[in-house]
């Protein structure tokens, strides 16, 4: 509580919380302008038909299932990161930019991220507009109107795109991340809202257990993300003149989960294209291939088979981001030029070899632990029958992942101007 009261006792750091205070409101607010032409009715049905667009709602605050003009949300922008970090696998002079370049190397990275969003904003929004225009959720519309539509959807996208580059550039933490975080939060008191309408006394022990499990999973999600692995490294001792240097033990830390909320965003924004076809091929005049769509769109409907892939791209994700962000090699030979070693290990290539080994094997933990979490909200939905509390374990896990590392960043500021005072 006193370093609460200590933020906004330093200019600088109160001038840039109500500063990210500011730019949430003006998401929040383009978050509730509609777009015109919606059956709202037909559009809600829709919604509570789908469990898995539900869901990616949920992720966008609401602007998808409200049809507003920022509707795809940071959708576009993540999945032009998912593209990009997938790149750097094939590409090595990509790698080396986003691995060894510095800053500078990661600002163009991200540049480059930036731009593919707007193609990809427009693709989605000609998918998206197209996908509720056949279900019969948006009215029929001239040429022009469609192409104002999803202009003005794409605009939307890029827009949030340049709200979270601020709130990171003059704020606190990752504007991305907050935002989403907003999002999430967002929709809250509606959950809540509807629960408290929909109460049923005979369900007070269900909503116990969920309650129970929340507070758990909240528990689990902060042991997870702060947990981490010390690997042991000595410093041999360096004679310069007549003066003795080194000589001291430090550690790596290795973090039980490195790769943070990202493998959860990364396996939606992947499960969200097939379902998406298949919802907008269903209606073609083509019979075969509306069957066929039909039957994909099926497929991914069932929660059983939903979960499993679920669960599988989350581990798999999580492995492969911590594969592209992790690199032992480069590890190794920092400690091996500063003069340290693993004690037992020997420097060089086993060392790189002792780190991915162990990388490997805590990573299992996490890739379990977030794939667990991410289809946890499935789970405790179906054996609880509670379907208007959402805020899930994905959800959950996203929220206190910012929260931390938010917290993180503001105790760094106070303890720089702590030592500045100093």
């Amino acid at each position: 509580m006193n370093k609460f009261f200590q933020v906004f006792k330093i200019p600088d750091l109160r001038k840039k919380i109500f500063f990210i205070l500011a730019m949430l409101v003006v998401f929040r607010l383009v978050s509730a302008v509609p777009m015109p032409g919606i059956d709202r009715a037909k559009l809600a049905e829709f919604f509570a038909s789908n469990q898995f667009l539900g869901l990616v709602s949920l992720f966008t605050g609401g602007t998808l299932q409200n049809f507003s003009v920022v509707l795809l949300g940071l959708g576009p922008y993540i999945t032009a990161s998912i593209i990009m970090q997938l790149l750097t696998m094939i590409f090595p002079n990509l790698r080396e930019m986003y691995m060894e370049s510095g800053s500078e190397g990661r600002a163009k990275f991200n540049q480059f991220s930036r731009l593919l969003t707007v193609p990809l904003a427009a693709m989605q929004s000609v998918a998206t507009v197209s996908l509720l225009k056949s279900q019969g959720i948006i009215s029929q519309l001239a040429a022009f109107d469609f192409v104002t539509l999803v202009v003005t959807v794409t605009a939307g996208s890029v827009f949030l795109v340049w709200l979270g580059e601020i709130i990171s550039e003059k704020g606190i933490g990752n504007g991305v991340s907050l935002l989403i975080f907003a999002g999430i939060i967002a929709q809250l008191p509606i959950s809540i809202g509807q629960s408290l309408v929909a109460f049923d006394a005979g369900q007070v022990f269900n909503y116990i257990i969920f309650t129970a499990v929340a507070a758990a999973v909240i528990a689990g999600v902060v042991v997870i993300s702060e947990g981490q692995r010390n690997i042991p490294v000595a410093f041999a001792k360096k004679v310069r003149g007549r003066r003795m240097y080194g000589g001291f033990s430090s550690h790596i830390p290795l973090r039980v989960n490195q790769a943070g909320v990202i493998p959860i965003i990364f396996a939606l924004s992947i499960l969200l294209f097939p379902g998406l076809i298949a919802q907008f091929l269903s209606s073609s005049s083509i019979g075969w291939l509306a069957g066929a769509a039909r039957s994909v769109a099926a497929f991914f409907q069932q929660p059983l088979t939903y979960g499993i892939m679920y669960f599988f791209l989350v581990a798999v994700f999580t492995y492969f981001y911590t594969a592209v962000t992790f690199d032992p090699k480069a590890i190794s030979e920092n400690v091996q030029k500063q003069g340290g070693f693993i004690p037992g290990i020997r420097p060089g290539e086993p060392t790189a070899s002792f780190i991915a080994h162990v990388v490997s094997r805590i990573t299992l933990v996490g890739a379990l632990f977030l794939g667990t979490i991410a289809v946890l909200p499935l789970v405790v939905q179906r054996m609880l029958g509670i379907t208007t509390l959402t805020l899930g374990g994905t959800a959950l896990l996203i929220v206190v992942s910012v929260v931390l590392e938010t917290m993180r960043q503001i105790n760094a500021q106070l303890t720089l101007r702590e030592y500045d005072t100093f």
